[in-house]
């Protein structure tokens, strides 16, 4: 499938990845002929990383159809760059990386129209095929922009603190304190 093939694909797709799993062997296989031009292979990765693609965009952005936006092209981007990949990784976490930059870097826009005169945009709740909606997604999402970034990078995608520091451009420290703030938040409101 062509890239504009999928993020047209992208919704109908969404509704019919049903958390495919793909073993790291059966990963690089499909890498391989993604590489060859195999629109069945990028379907399968596709598929297979949907889920967790739209997750991490989602938890970063709290708006679905931005979420759906964003890990459509990153996944665009990423097949782009598929030459670039170093097949000795796993598809996955590279993907999430790419989807993570995006989701930060429209939240950085998203900021700056509403310092130029927006009105803030209203938090959406996750559409039915997002994260299930339960009481940690809901204080998640209710945690402050920085600190649900670094919750959504350190927890989600798995990103050292140090890793997440050189994404957002922050020091480690920041990312550290940002990361104990929302973690001690999480706490407090899932006490109550």
């Amino acid at each position: 499938m062509p890239p504009t093939a999928v993020a047209a694909a992208g919704p109908r797709l969404a509704r019919t990845a049903a958390a495919a799993r793909l073993s790291p062997r059966a990963e690089r296989a499909a890498v391989r002929r993604a590489l060859r031009g195999d629109e069945a292979a990028l379907d399968v990765l596709f598929r297979a990383h949907w889920p967790a693609a739209y997750r991490a965009a989602w938890l970063v952005v709290r708006d679905p159809h931005a979420a759906e936006d964003i890990a459509q092209e990153a996944f665009v981007a990423a097949v782009r760059a598929l030459e670039r990949f170093d097949r000795r990784r796993p598809f996955g976490p590279w993907l999430r990386t790419i989807v993570a930059r995006r989701a930060i870097d429209a939240q950085r826009s998203r900021a700056l129209r509403r310092e130029v005169g927006d009105a803030p945009l209203e938090a959406l709740p996750a559409p039915e095929d997002g994260p299930p909606d339960d009481a940690l997604l809901a204080a998640v999402a209710a945690l402050p922009d920085d600190q649900r970034t670094v919750v959504a990078l350190r927890h989600l995608l798995e990103l050292t603190p140090t890793e997440i520091g050189e994404l957002l451009g922050v020091p480690r420290g920041t990312v550290n304190s940002r990361l104990r703030r929302a973690l001690d938040a999480l706490a407090q409101e899932l006490a109550r």
